[in-house]
């Protein structure tokens, strides 16, 4: 297997060859992933929540994102890394996005991602001309959910095949669709060029990605679509557990 870092040109041949993705936010984890034989990682700003303990991604900064995508570069060697762009980082004009998406390259990402649809196409195109690739995400999109629509299912297809055309047209290589209806998922799936990744959005998308926490049961507040896979908090409280006791029973360390 080679050592080089997966180009998002290679991904992009991924289109309708089903692929996992999976987040990530520190070296140990990633380096985990990595060796499950998951080669696409999102580091994303669910690390506000999942990691950092904020109510939701709105208060991650630039830098939280630059110290954890550097952290999950350092901990693999194939796989490629997406580093999120969080709220505040690249809405405001195309150099604020362009200088946030190099920052994040500079720690280690491969691409970049950010939320909005024809919005945004704008921020993205001005990314890709900056020679940084980009993944779009439309849909639900969490950064702003709490103060727009919510995080109810989108299946407004026409309004969401607009938003998907436009991060395409814009220059991005792939497109999360979060908690978007199954039929209108296939639907814009079908009509790509890119490769589409679903959080919620049904099995029709060309790959699938969970935050790690929920696939691992690492987090109580996992939203209903996503499986659990693993129940490491169960084992992890199990062997503290354990460790405590003979601590008290003065088990361990053992005499020599």
């Amino acid at each position: 297997m080679s050592d080089r870092r997966l180009t998002s040109a290679a991904i992009r041949a991924r289109k309708n060859a089903p692929f996992p993705v999976m987040t990530a936010y520190d070296a140990p984890f990633g380096r985990c992933v990595e060796e499950a034989g998951i080669d696409v990682i999102l580091v994303g700003d669910s690390l506000g929540m999942v990691v950092l303990g904020y109510a939701s991604t709105a208060n991650v900064e630039l830098d939280d994102m630059l110290r954890h995508v550097g952290a999950v570069a350092r901990g693999t060697q194939r796989a490629h890394v997406i580093g999120d762009l969080p709220f505040g980082a690249y809405e405001a004009n195309d150099d604020m996005a362009v200088r946030s998406s190099i920052a994040l390259v500079k720690a280690g990402a491969d691409s970049v991602k950010l939320e909005g649809g024809i919005r945004m196409a704008p921020r993205i195109h001005a990314i890709v001309c900056a020679g940084v690739p980009v993944v779009g995400h439309i849909g639900v999109t969490p950064q702003t959910a709490a103060i727009d629509a919510g995080f109810r299912r989108k299946n407004d297809a026409q309004s969401l095949l607009a938003d998907a055309r436009a991060v395409e047209e814009a220059g991005a290589f792939a497109i999360v669709l979060e908690m978007i209806d199954a039929r209108v998922s296939a639907e814009i799936t079908a009509a790509l060029a890119i490769p589409t990744i679903g959080i919620g959005s049904g099995p029709e998308c060309d790959a699938q990605v969970l935050v790690l926490h929920d696939a691992l049961g690492l987090y109580p507040e996992s939203p209903p679509f996503a499986k659990r896979f693993a129940d490491i908090a169960g084992a992890s409280v199990e062997g503290l557990r354990r460790y405590a006791a003979e601590v008290r029973d003065k088990k361990y360390p053992p005499a020599k």
